[in-house]
């Protein structure tokens, strides 16, 4: 294959395990801009903030900035809600010319009221974009004179896209989460009480989630922000235990409340089987002052895995010996879908995140074969060079990289926020190997062009 040129100043932000014969140490560049003159798969802050509080049902959710903005973000997670809707909604203070030059404050304030005035929210968060940050409105004092005047909390989310990475937005909305965090009561919560971090019920899967630490006995406090009230996350800082799902979203908000309220965290992923159980059995362990916990747990993962296995196995005889590459927003999510994957006998041999940090390349590092190649922000044109060049049976990405598999013709799984259909827990792993194995073995790649040259 011919190969294609990389831009040197990305050259430290692709590794291929093997490669450092020469003794040079791992040193995988990571937490930076992304590169000018490189598409980015990665989102931009405000994408990033949004994604994160979308989420909340009963918030108002207001766009300050041009249409596009809202119309990018409009729907962006498949996350469900077991009441309210309006987190559905897309609204917009669809800024133009005229307040580009002369200040888009009066629309942010008449569009916040006639809203709330419409929707009585329980909150509201108004997300900056770029061109707010250009005209310099002052968002604050808006939503300052607006949460007086009408009663309710109004938020400020500081996502001017240019201000940084995906990650930047994540804290933005941690930011404002925390504003709400403390200002409930606390009455009435159990020793054995958590709240779920990073979570964001996608085709419901918070819900399941859920379900296993409440027949385990735990208490699930708030889920943030996965189908989640405003009500919920004001009481949040009375919980035990904070456990963080997605770390690379809500590691920062689980820090702050270490700091504020000593509430201590552990991280956790919900897909595979193996990671779905130890972030069980390490809850149990947290709370082993009430044995029977452990022993509740033992039960629920027996009988779950020994319900999924059969299916699993008969799966594993069909895709055993085939090629995987994964690229995701966080790594930690990379790292349970490698296990999975060796579960059902396939090998990974490209990995990459849009935010992991130097730890999180180093484990995935530690944890993939020989020869699998490892990317930091990656763009289309390296994906498509890897795929190729490894071989790959099947891409497990997100909207942005479903174009990239199917034009080079090899099966494709979303395992991003647009999804419809529940991956995590013990249920979602037999959907993930069920959707795997329809995409992996279709008769149609037998008439792609990338297979029949292999041919």
């Amino acid at each position: 294959m011919t190969p294609i040129p990389i831009l040197k100043q990305r050259e430290k932000q692709i590794y291929e395990k093997g490669e450092a014969k020469d003794g040079r140490p791992f040193d995988m560049a990571c937490d930076r801009h992304s590169l000018a003159g490189s598409v980015s798969q990665r989102a931009c802050v405000f994408c990033g903030s949004r994604v994160v509080l979308y989420p909340i049902a009963d918030a108002l959710h207001l766009i300050h900035g041009p249409i596009g903005c809202a119309a990018y973000t409009w729907d962006i997670r498949g996350a469900l809600s077991s009441g309210p809707q309006l987190h559905r909604m897309s609204f917009s203070t669809d800024l133009r010319e005229q307040q580009v030059i002369f200040g888009g404050e009066t629309r942010l304030y008449q569009a916040l009221c006639d809203l709330i005035d419409a929707y009585r929210p329980a909150a509201a968060f108004v997300y900056s974009t770029c061109i707010v940050g250009i005209i310099g409105d002052d968002v604050e004092a808006v939503c300052r004179r607006v949460s007086r005047e009408k009663g309710i909390d109004v938020l400020p989310v500081h996502s001017e896209g240019f201000r940084g990475t995906k990650k930047d937005g994540y804290r933005a909305a941690c930011d404002a989460l925390f504003k709400l965090v403390g200002t409930g009561d606390t009455a009435g919560i159990q020793p054995s009480s958590i709240n779920i971090l990073g979570e964001f019920n996608i085709a419901g899967e918070a819900w399941a989630i859920r379900d296993y630490y409440e027949r385990m006995g735990v208490q699930v406090l708030s889920v943030m922000t996965g189908d989640s009230r405003v009500s919920e996350i004001r009481r949040a800082h009375g919980a035990a235990l904070n456990v963080v799902q997605c770390s690379g979203a809500m590691t920062f908000l689980a820090e702050r409340m270490t700091a504020e309220y000593g509430i201590p965290f552990i991280r956790a992923s919900y897909f595979g089987i193996e990671d779905m159980a130890k972030a069980l059995y390490d809850v149990a362990a947290y709370f082993r002052f009430d044995p029977t916990l452990q022993q509740r747990t033992e039960t629920l993962v027996r009988d779950a895995v020994n319900g999924i296995m059969p299916e699993l196995l008969r799966i594993k005889a069909d895709l055993a010996g085939k090629r995987a590459a994964i690229y995701v927003g966080g790594a930690f999510k990379a790292f349970s879908l490698i296990k999975a994957l060796r579960l059902l006998g396939m090998r990974v041999v490209l990995a990459g995140s849009q935010t992991g940090n130097s730890d999180d390349y180093q484990t995935l590092r530690d944890m993939c074969d020989p020869d699998t190649v490892i990317l930091d922000d990656a763009n289309p044109l390296e994906l498509s060079k890897y795929v190729i060049e490894k071989g790959a049976d099947l891409f497990i990405g997100g909207v942005k990289e479903r174009p990239i598999a199917f034009k080079l013709g090899i099966g494709f799984c979303d395992h991003n926020h647009e999804r419809k259909i529940s991956l995590a827990g013990f249920e979602g792993m037999l959907h993930l190997a069920r959707e795997i194995h329809t995409t992996v073995t279709s008769p149609v790649w037998r008439f792609a062009p990338f297979r029949s040259k292999q041919e």
